[in-house]
């Protein structure tokens, strides 16, 4: 029985997988059972910050798993405390809680923008602001906080508390945010939703909005932030500071970890007994995402933003390209032609692209090399072009 047939029988059907068995690879390389190589602009999801087995972040991580791979919250580890002091000190951000994912990073963000109104104005002010096609987990809270009907089933009832309104939309906003409310909670880059980016003008509405109203503005950062849009977090492109803001995906570079970062309103809010995680702080995850932002400095951001232009002016230029939208290397490609078979088309001339509602995503490792980049995106031209 081969690999496939296996995970056919043995793993529950819930994901839609291409015909293709990875076993390996190398930075922006990865290697198929079928002996080829293809360019990797998926990143595993934004997850391979480097890339697949980048030495350096493998370095680290193994020198830590040599120590101590686990200990209960209970105790002190170096490698968590000094992530808290480093994503404080690069964010200006006043404390941090650490998960598993970007879900439960989505869920202690929720929880905590409740409890800091229930904190100062009691019960009956807890409904939150998402956007429709907003997208913040698959758990069953981050689920109702999602703006897509099309996930709004199955799994009822869905936590209540939630309103969804047009992203872009200042009046809409406004007209949600009754004496009921106590947080907007936003993407703002939609990525599931399709790449979609919001305007600095709607952000700065959602901002003004908030301070009028003591609204807590929470930012769901899991896809945007460790430098995948060209700025350690995507709210730095806006020139604010959320009260909130979760990350994960690539924070430790391809081992599980999420992040609920508070600023100085909701920094005291989490007490003893309030939150917790068996895992959240892993001190083997701890040591993979100091290493990641070790790497994030301003040159690479810098280069990030290069290689995003990049194929941007590229893909632009193509006459099968209705438009590109993102920031960074986070990047949706409308198409003139059928998604799915460009996707598979790529996939056969050995490139792996993703998709997000109707465009092609592409998420390459924020490392790739110039040569492979250009290469990549001649594929996706000569695909698209066909």
């Amino acid at each position: 029985m081969d690999i496939r047939q296996i995970d056919q029988q043995y793993i529950a059907g819930t994901y839609k997988r291409v015909p293709l068995t990875l076993t390996g690879g190398q930075g922006s390389l990865l290697m198929g059972e079928d002996g080829r190589e293809y360019i990797d602009l998926g990143s595993g999801i934004a997850v391979n910050t480097f890339g697949t087995a980048d030495p350096g972040w493998v370095g680290a991580v193994t020198d830590q798993l040599n120590k101590l791979q686990h200990t209960s919250n209970y105790y002190y580890t170096e490698p968590m405390a000094k992530l808290a002091q480093t994503l404080c000190e690069r964010t200006g951000m006043a404390s941090v809680f650490f998960s598993n994912s970007g879900a439960e990073a989505n869920e202690c963000a929720i929880k905590a923008a409740r409890k800091y109104s229930f904190d100062k104005y009691g019960e009956g002010r807890s409904k939150i602001i998402t956007l429709r096609d907003s997208f913040h987990g698959r758990t069953v809270t981050t689920l109702a906080a999602t703006g897509q009907d099309s996930l709004h089933t199955f799994f009822g009832p869905f936590t209540e508390g939630f309103v969804h309104v047009p992203a872009g939309d200042a009046e809409a906003l406004r007209a949600a945010a009754d004496e009921s409310c106590c947080a907007v909670m936003l993407e703002l880059i939609q990525g599931e939703g399709g790449v979609n980016v919001l305007s600095k003008e709607y952000v700065d509405a959602v901002r003004k909005l908030a301070e009028e109203r003591d609204l807590l503005v929470v930012v769901d950062e899991v896809q945007t932030g460790n430098g995948r849009t060209g700025r350690l977090y995507a709210h730095m492109h806006y020139g604010f500071r959320p009260d909130i803001f979760s990350t994960a995906k690539g924070l430790a570079g391809g081992l599980p970890m999420g992040a609920t970062l508070f600023g100085e309103k909701a920094k005291g809010v989490l007490t003893p007994g309030t939150h917790g995680s068996t895992f959240g702080g892993n001190p083997v995850c701890a040591a993979g995402a100091l290493y990641v932002l070790s790497r994030l400095d301003e040159e690479l951001l810098a280069q990030v933003e290069k290689k995003g232009a990049y194929i941007r002016r590229e893909l632009e230029a193509s006459f099968g390209v209705i438009q590109v939208t993102g920031l960074g290397l986070m990047l949706g490609i409308e198409l003139k032609t059928d998604l799915a078979r460009a996707v598979e088309r790529c996939r056969e001339k050995g490139v792996l692209v993703l998709t997000a509602h109707d465009k092609m995503r592409l998420l390459p490792p924020l490392n790739i090399s110039d040569e492979l980049l250009q290469k990549a995106v001649a594929v996706i031209k000569e695909v698209i072009e066909e």
